[in-house]
């Protein structure tokens, strides 16, 4: 008989009564859970388990929760959600600015905090498959623009000289979008149905902080940007040079 393993969550938040309804909440629909209260002990969990996804505070007592994101980003590619306690727009562009991948306001619907895990697990485990499946080197699909080399099938954008550049799903959703037609503009809706297909409530705003992050990843002067280009009140076009290699 075939055991398929859990996926397993990680809780950062520094609420003990909010990780027990969190973590009864995930484990009734099927999640292992363990719940850790700052990133000293988030790192240390993260170094001894293999976990699926990590949901974060924005707001811990003695930590920021976006400083935490960032540093977790930089290390890992690993799927995070942040928790927040306020309902306005700003948090969640604040959430997304961090290198996080989605963004939950407290007090959270069980249902809604569930779909967006498994959407966001879904399209952690598509990059996965197409790793898996597309190996032989042969078969890549790589395209050069500027200095960078991006390879669709594993999913990395490298600098020439070998470096690599780490771009969250959102990131490698838009760029691949925007390549897909250089030089033709994208309205912010057509953005948003194409990257965020499972999220109905993803917001214009969702797209430009996509842009401002990949321009501050990939353009030369991120205030002039020569690559991704705003045609202004229509959307944004994908303009440098694109090369299949």
């Amino acid at each position: 008989m075939n055991i398929v393993a859990k996926h397993e969550i990680l809780i950062v938040d520094d609420d003990e009564a909010l990780c027990e309804v969190l973590s009864d909440v995930l484990e009734a629909a099927g999640f292992a859970v363990q719940a850790v209260p700052d990133g000293s002990t988030m790192f240390s969990a993260l170094a001894r388990g293999a976990f699926s996804l990590v949901l974060i505070d924005l707001r811990l007592r003695h930590e920021d929760g976006m400083e935490l994101a960032r540093a977790l980003r930089q290390r890992s590619r690993i799927p995070i959600i942040m928790l927040t306690g306020k309902g306005n727009e700003m948090d969640r562009v604040l959430g997304l600015e961090t290198a996080a991948d989605d963004f939950v306001m407290k007090p959270f619907d069980n249902r809604e905090l569930i779909a967006r895990i498994r959407a966001l697990l879904r399209r952690a485990s598509e990059v996965g498959m197409a790793r898996a499946t597309r190996v032989d080197p042969v078969g890549h699909e790589r395209y050069r623009f500027g200095d960078w080399v991006l390879n669709l099938t594993t999913r990395k954008l490298m600098r020439a000289s070998g470096e690599e550049c780490v771009l969250t799903y959102g990131e490698f959703a838009l760029l691949e979008v925007l390549i897909s037609a250089p030089n033709c503009v994208f309205s912010r809706e057509q953005l948003i149905m194409r990257t965020h297909r499972s999220d109905a409530d993803a917001i214009d705003r969702t797209i430009d902080v996509l842009v401002l992050r990949l321009r501050r990843k990939i353009e030369v002067n991120p205030s002039q940007p020569r690559i991704i280009q705003t045609e202004r009140g229509s959307g944004y076009r994908f303009s440098a040079d694109l090369v299949r290699c």
